[in-house]
């Protein structure tokens, strides 16, 4: 009987270990504001998660013109400063995966599950969110948003930009 007890705890011990330590999930709106400026262009955006000490650097999305000739469009991405020194230099491909077209006026939602590539094993502990914009003939922005992980309960996490980036938002789910 005992043996039996043993084994029927060490099973139900094993599959606890194997279930996934952290199946949070985040979905991060960002507005685009309107200006009012003579010649408007789109800006190019970079979304990613970093560690304090930037030794953890996890891109979630960058936005610019993919659709030119060449390498045209993505020549540009050094103008997004802070993203590009902590990632975007050392890729061979701008953002493979996350990848993607420069956005119009208006709110923008990015769905982060669990299992993509920049929350999947990420390791428990401090971050921040950052967001990043320039445009073309107009100006820089980045935006930060502190945030722990694996989160416990859901939180959103809010902040506004001043120019180039209006609400940005942050849900966190475990």
């Amino acid at each position: 009987m005992r043996l039996f007890a043993r084994t029927s705890l060490i099973c139900a011990l094993a599959g606890l270990f194997s279930l996934p330590a952290q199946a949070a999930d985040m979905t991060i709106k960002v507005t685009v504001p309107k200006l009012d400026t003579a010649e408007y262009h789109r800006p190019y955006v970079a979304i990613w998660l970093q560690s304090p000490d930037r030794k953890t650097v996890r891109d979630i999305a960058v936005w610019y013109q993919t659709e030119s000739k060449g390498e045209e469009g993505s020549q540009w991405l050094k103008d997004l400063r802070q993203w590009w020194r902590v990632s975007g230099r050392n890729q061979g491909e701008p953002a493979d995966g996350v990848s993607g077209a420069t956005k119009a006026v208006g709110v923008h939602t990015v769905d982060v599950p669990a299992d993509h590539q920049a929350l999947a094993a990420l390791p428990a502990g401090d971050y921040e969110l950052l967001v990043e914009a320039a445009r073309e003939k107009g100006g820089r922005e980045l935006v930060r948003l502190p945030l722990a992980w694996p989160p416990t309960a859901e939180k959103t996490l809010t902040e506004k930009g001043e120019a180039e980036l209006g609400d940005i938002q942050a849900t966190v789910r475990p």
